[in-house]
């Protein structure tokens, strides 16, 4: 079904948008502005919208169009028709109600290559397909709203512990036909008002207005009857920083970003959005009445994704400290900051999990620190930022760079699986909206979205104020909870300036995927890699390190079925980093089968842990984990580091490490670290190769060493596919000597 779409552009009075953005307290609408400029990053700029005629609301795999005013009624068919490509028709009228549709999307059914994790079945599939059916050249239009942290559980499977309430929304977008914009530094704003025909029906001459949203049900209990609505009680956090400690030394973790609510009363969002952007600037402010009595404001300091073309763009930010007395105060705050040896580990984990992200929907090499460990400076706090940026390969848009960073490793921790699972165990109610994203999904193919942070999600006339803080082992506990109630308290104070006046109380193929099999041999031939991912943050990047010398890769989950090491037949299997121990992958039950297949193999960090076990060496662990801290290898022989010279730094994630006179069966140590790790171990003659840090991280970037060792390997790989006699099978390589391999170790410690 086509839509035919006009626009028509005209000069207004800026203030019209202050006009617009304060109908939110009653009407659905939003506005979106930047009280900041960062030259290359941020700018001044405000958008607001109120009426939209249609509203995309998901509950889990549920997915309702609703049309909010006759126009709304038009334009519903086309969004029905494209709903209806990407899940099972769930009938019109839902619950009774006319002028709106609601599709189930599907659970996969099948296990898919990590490459294609964006494409998997989910409500953004519905999404795709509407911007597709709307695609129109400009700016402004598309879906504006909110994203909840639950989307990111139609990806990565959780263990929910936490009660989620009956009424819970996951998202909400509104596609607006009349939208505001200021630009700053300009005198006019502009009103771009749209008109829409479907099938000879037009929207011309039909009223704009949509029904009032009303104050949004019963009022919530007063914080006193509720324990769910009073704060945190003092010391709380602390502890929480304590057991996550704990993870962290026996190596689950690597960082993680727990959270507590706070609480304030709020009769007038509108009016708390304008304390905000004068109390506290910040890139992402927003108003948003998403109806049924919700209103989110938030004036976020962090980009989630932007896309403009093929370019993705993100700016994590770790590394926090206190605003000064004065600007010579600040100063000294700063330099503090930068001088920070936590700090710094503290945002180098999020850019590596960010570029790893990255890679996997990106051209490879496109990946790129463009800014590292800027500083931007707000009303409360001092952070420093990383500014990242890739280039999306021409089969992936927009919305693939949005899933592919679901959600921001500023927001959950690394790896991502397993510190979300330590989210879920550990707070003490639902994230709803806090966490994920707000923004716009353009209909030209761009997207601006920032985090969920710093914002108040209001019902009743309560403001409930989430906020956390980045844990990483050297975490302070009381420190940490400090800083995340100086986080909250330019909210809170925010709240009460605007005062209560109202409320309460506070699908390819596989062998699509994997390519034609290479029938040259050559220096130049494509290496065919299947990489193994251990519910790791920095498999993509890894990934991408091998795609940039030409190999075609895939990944899989661990846990797949064996008979996929025939259907894939790689030319080198990779067994990936992640937390815990190798026995909770299963690691010995894979090599076992990689092995007797005689398929090589390169092991990074816990693959390495898993060949020093399977032939029988014990791991022992860290004084003091070493996550995302620079170390020094030293190099004895061997071919993997090749080129590489006496010394190099690389970046270490781990806590569990081989002591190289438990390196066994074929292997040599080839280089170990100054606090006595075996940091590579080779058995050319069996094709097996381990190095214990990231070769994909940016502290292994100096001189290139990590491209050096990816590019190493991949030689020895071919050296080895020319070795092999023409029509062998492929586990026809030099007979490697019999393994035993250990049992499973009942204890945990680290990657």
């Amino acid at each position: 079904m086509l839509i035919d779409i006009t626009r028509r552009a005209s000069p207004c009075d800026p203030a019209e948008l202050e006009r617009i953005a304060g109908l939110a307290d009653s009407r659905r609408g939003g506005a979106l502005s930047s009280g900041m400029e960062y030259p290359g990053r941020y700018r001044r700029r405000a958008v607001a919208y109120t009426d939209p005629p249609v509203e995309i609301v998901a509950s889990g795999r549920r997915c309702t169009a609703r049309a909010l005013n006759e126009r709304g009624r038009v334009v519903l068919p086309v969004i029905v028709a494209a709903m209806r490509r990407a899940g099972r028709d769930a009938g019109g009228q839902a619950g009774g109600q006319p002028g709106e549709h609601t599709v189930v999307i599907p659970e996969p059914d099948r296990m898919v290559p990590e490459e294609e994790r964006t494409r998997r079945p989910t409500v953004f599939s519905a999404l795709r397909a509407i911007a597709a059916a709307f695609r129109f050249d400009d700016p402004y239009l598309g879906l504006y709203g909110a994203f909840g942290y639950d989307l990111a559980f139609q990806f990565e499977p959780v263990r929910q512990r936490l009660e989620r309430p009956a009424a819970q929304r996951d998202m909400v977008l509104h596609l607006p036909d009349e939208i505001w914009v200021a630009e700053h530094g300009r005198e006019e704003a502009t009103r771009y008002s749209y008109e829409f025909e479907v099938g000879g029906t037009s929207t011309s001459g039909l009223p704009r207005e949509t029904a009032p949203t009303g104050p949004g049900g019963p009022p919530p209990a007063p914080a006193n009857r509720s324990p769910r609505r009073a704060d945190p009680r003092p010391g709380a956090y602390a502890a929480l920083v304590e057991r996550a400690r704990e993870r962290f030394a026996r190596g689950d973790l690597f960082e993680v970003v727990p959270s507590h609510v706070f609480y304030g009363r709020c009769g007038s969002p509108a009016a708390l959005y304008r304390s905000l952007r004068r109390r506290n600037p910040a890139p992402y402010e927003f108003l948003f009445n998403l109806g049924a009595g919700e209103h989110l404001v938030g004036a976020s300091p962090e980009m989630y994704v932007r896309v403009t073309g093929d370019r993705v763009e993100t700016c994590p930010i770790a590394g926090t400290i206190r605003r000064g007395e004065g600007p010579l105060e600040d100063a000294a705050n700063i330099a503090a900051l930068l001088g920070s040896a936590k700090d710094e580990s503290e945002l180098t984990m999020c850019t590596d999990v960010d570029r790893n992200d990255k890679a996997r929907v990106c051209l490879p090499g496109s990946v790129q620190v463009i800014g590292r460990r800027q500083i931007e400076v707000y009303s409360r706090l001092i952070h420093t930022v990383d500014h990242v940026e890739g280039r999306l390969r021409p089969e992936f848009d927009a919305l693939d760079a949005f899933l592919t960073h679901m959600w921001a490793v500023t927001v959950t921790g690394a790896p991502k699986a397993w510190a979300m699972q330590f989210i879920e165990d550990n707070e003490d109610a639902p994230r709803r909206w806090y966490g994920g994203a707000v923004g716009r999904i353009g209909f030209d193919g761009s997207l601006d979205t920032g985090l969920t942070l710093r914002t108040a999600h209001i019902t009743g006339g309560v403001a409930a104020v989430r906020t956390g803080a980045t844990l990483l082992f050297d975490s302070v506990p009381e420190a940490e909870e400090e800083e995340t109630r100086i986080k909250a308290r330019a909210l809170l104070e925010a709240l009460a300036e605007a005062g209560p006046r109202s409320g309460p109380g506070a699908g390819r193929s596989i062998g699509a995927a994997m390519g034609a099999h290479p029938s040259g041999m050559g220096r130049s031939a494509p290496v065919r890699v299947l990489l193994v991912d251990h519910q790791d943050s920095f498999v993509h990047m890894l990934g991408d390190y091998f795609r940039q010398q030409r190999a075609r890769v895939t990944t899989l989950r661990y846990g797949f079925e064996p008979e996929l090491l025939d259907e894939y037949a790689p030319d080198l299997v990779v067994l990936s980093p992640g937390p815990g121990r190798p026995s909770d992958f299963g690691c010995a039950g894979l090599l076992d089968e990689v092995y007797r297949r005689g398929l090589p193999v390169l092991g990074t960090c816990l693959g390495l842990q898993a060949m020093v076990e399977y032939e029988g060496g014990t791991l022992s662990v860290l004084p003091e984990p070493e996550h995302g801290k620079r170390g020094l290898v030293r190099v004895s022989g061997g071919a993997l580091l090749k080129g590489l010279g006496p010394e190099f730094t690389a970046g270490r994630y781990h806590s569990l490490y081989a002591p190289p006179d438990e390196v066994r069966g074929g292997f040599a140590v080839t280089a170990v670290s100054p606090d006595g790790a075996a940091m590579a171990i080779e058995d050319p003659a069996a094709g097996r190769w381990a190095v214990q840090f990231h070769p994909e991280s940016i502290l292994t970037a100096s001189g290139r060493a990590g491209h050096r060792i990816i590019a190493n390997v991949l030689d020895l790989c071919r050296e080895r596919m020319r070795s092999r006699s023409p029509g062998a099978p492929r586990g026809d390589y030099p007979p490697a000597a019999h393994h035993a391999r250990v049992g499973p170790v009942p204890s945990r410690a680290a990657d």
